[in-house]
């Protein structure tokens, strides 16, 4: 039987959330950002969220865990709230504090809404730097480059 899809948005620091990416790196789950690409990039004193939208299930590859796909609201060093993806398993997600009162939790998913993708603040500050590439964060394919 499938876990049920919490509605609910968790608040992560950044050390939780780069060990979340490394569990999601350790597991090959599609929908991730590199672990290296994160810590270069994460504001390290932020407050990361993360709203799961989709219980993703890999028929074609049977070895891998269930996860749920969540959209996440990432703080980025230059103090910017950009949009990103990121697959987690339930049980880990489970034991993510539910911290967040339901305004909160409404507002941040509004922000998620509104929020840049990751590729789009990428493509700008590499524009606004005058060193823009189109290559994509190292280990991400172009199925799993958020757009």
């Amino acid at each position: 039987m499938t876990p049920t899809l919490p509605r609910t948005v968790r608040a992560v620091d950044t050390a939780q959330l780069l060990d979340l990416a490394q569990e999601a790196a350790m597991h090959g789950f599609s929908q991730r950002l590199p672990v290296d690409w994160l810590r270069e990039h994460l504001a390290a004193e932020a407050t990361h969220y993360l709203f799961p939208t989709l219980v993703q299930r890999l028929t074609h590859r049977p070895e891998v865990p269930l996860q749920w796909r969540c959209q996440q609201l990432l703080t980025v060093s230059t103090g910017e709230q950009i949009w990103g993806l990121l697959d987690v398993l339930p049980d880990t997600f489970d034991k993510i504090p539910e911290t967040l009162e339901t305004a909160s939790k409404e507002d941040i998913v509004n922000r998620i809404e509104q929020a840049v993708k990751v590729r789009e603040w990428m493509e700008r500050t590499a524009a606004d730097a005058g060193s823009w590439s189109p290559a994509r964060p190292a280990g991400q394919s172009e199925e799993t480059t958020p757009i």
